[in-house]
């Protein structure tokens, strides 16, 4: 029996709301017509990119595979690095599992993948706002050397100059190169981001959102296009899908302010921190808060209770307080953090403790300020959603609800592989 393929199509932020109008684009159209959905896929807590995406691959919570926020989260630093190498992950991924079947496989700008052990792989991977002339350094030792070597020069012009610069350009003219020089790998992972950058500035529901997915619907109508040209169109599993929703935010509370304020953190003349016994860091939509010492329980008392009465001011509306053991149990969360909070409000939480204001408005820039954003519970405003055809997929199947860590063993399942200690399970109503 021959080996089916699998192509899958992320587009960041792609939102359970987008369903109608994708239906009316040709190319996403095509799915739905000869394929299965699920409508609303609940994202994993926090519903943030990084950890999102490995919980795609894995098809585990994050307290199996590790990546617990963007950002390698640092109380003294709000600008820490994030992650973006395959090691930091706990366990397995699918890519892991194709590789063991001797299946060939590429991954195009998706994140925490640096140094995978993937044929053709680009990951995302440099640095949140690097401005500089020589993103290369960041690939280097991470991403394929030869993919670097033939491509980078070609397309280098997309991730430095102003004029064109845009990753999901650069991610596009990688997947094409390599689909026409060396045929249709058996798994490939293409990620693309302006989906989300479109919500982040603008909002939630709004016409540049349809721009942008109407601009996504000829991306994917010339990757289809390449792969009847170079690949194996009818073998292939053809999957979109998102990492998270997102929900519109009208204003971002500063809890370090707060916390600075009641005595809980010390700064300098500056303003800088030096010294803390709990401090907040972003999770956009929820906040994390790290005590110094854990062990101190009087402390703990004391912020527990700080955090308690913060549910009676009406500016915030704070609905949501877990302690670390409920994230755990309720979750799969596990993270440098003692208390979560998020509120019922459109709010949104920053991470500066400088200056007086509890409260400032949204900006572009940072998806912790912005217009729209996400990293707060499964079960907010907009889930994400997962749209699949091809030879091993029903067709006409419309499952409404669903989970995110059941779609790595459901594409799994596509390409003949079971994979072993996961939270999800196969979808076995998509698949014939």
């Amino acid at each position: 029996m021959k080996q089916q393929k699998l192509f899958v199509f992320m587009l960041d932020a792609l939102c359970d709301i987008d369903i109608a109008y994708m239906k009316t684009l040709p190319s996403f159209k095509f799915l739905f017509e000869e394929g299965s959905y699920i409508e609303k896929v609940a994202p994993i807590y926090p519903s943030l990119t990084y950890p999102c995406h490995v919980s795609i691959l894995t098809g585990t919570y994050v307290n199996k595979h590790g990546i617990y926020h963007n950002e390698i989260v640092d109380p003294y630093d709000s600008n820490a690095p994030w992650f973006s190498k395959r090691a930091s992950i706990q366990c397995k991924t699918l890519m892991d599992y194709a590789k063991e079947k001797g299946l060939r496989t590429c991954s195009l700008s998706w994140p925490v993948s640096g140094g995978a052990n993937i044929d053709f792989n680009m990951p995302m991977i440099v640095p949140i706002g690097y401005k500089g002339e020589h993103p290369e350094q960041f690939f280097e030792g991470y991403a394929t050397k030869e993919l670097l070597d033939k491509y980078y020069p070609k397309y280098k012009h997309f991730l430095i100059d102003p004029k064109c610069k845009n990753l999901d350009e650069y991610t596009m003219a990688f997947a094409k190169d390599i689909l026409k020089d060396y045929g249709q790998p058996d798994v490939m992972l293409v990620k693309m981001c302006d989906l989300d950058g479109a919500r982040h500035n603008h909002g939630v529901d709004n016409e540049d959102v349809r721009k942008q997915l109407a601009k996504h619907d000829g991306q994917f109508k010339e990757l289809l296009d390449h792969i009847r040209e170079y690949g194996d169109f009818e073998n292939t599993n053809f999957v979109i899908l998102g990492d998270h929703g997102q929900s519109d935010v009208d204003f971002v509370c500063n809890i370090n302010v707060l916390l600075k304020k009641a005595g809980f953190i010390r700064v300098d003349e500056a303003g800088k921190m030096v010294d803390f016994d709990a401090c907040a860091h972003s999770a956009a939509l929820s906040s994390w808060i790290q005590l110094k010492n854990p062990e101190d329980q009087e402390m703990k008392q004391k912020v527990y209770q700080f955090l308690c009465d913060l549910k009676n001011d009406e500016r915030f509306a704070i609905t949501h307080l877990f302690t670390k053991e409920e994230a755990l149990e309720k979750f799969g969360l596990t993270g440098p953090f003692d208390f979560i909070i998020e509120s019922s409000k459109r709010i949104s939480f920053g991470n500066t403790v400088q200056g007086d204001e509890e409260c400032v408005a949204t900006r572009k820039g940072d998806y912790k300020f912005s217009k729209a954003t996400h990293g707060g519970l499964p079960t907010r405003d907009h889930q994400t959603t997962f749209i699949a055809c091809g030879p091993a997929v029903k067709k006409g199947v419309h499952i409404p609800s669903g989970n995110m860590v059941d779609e790595a063993p459901t594409m799994a399942a596509m390409l003949g592989i079971e994979m072993e200690d996961i939270d999800g399970e196969v979808r076995t109503e998509l698949l014939r």
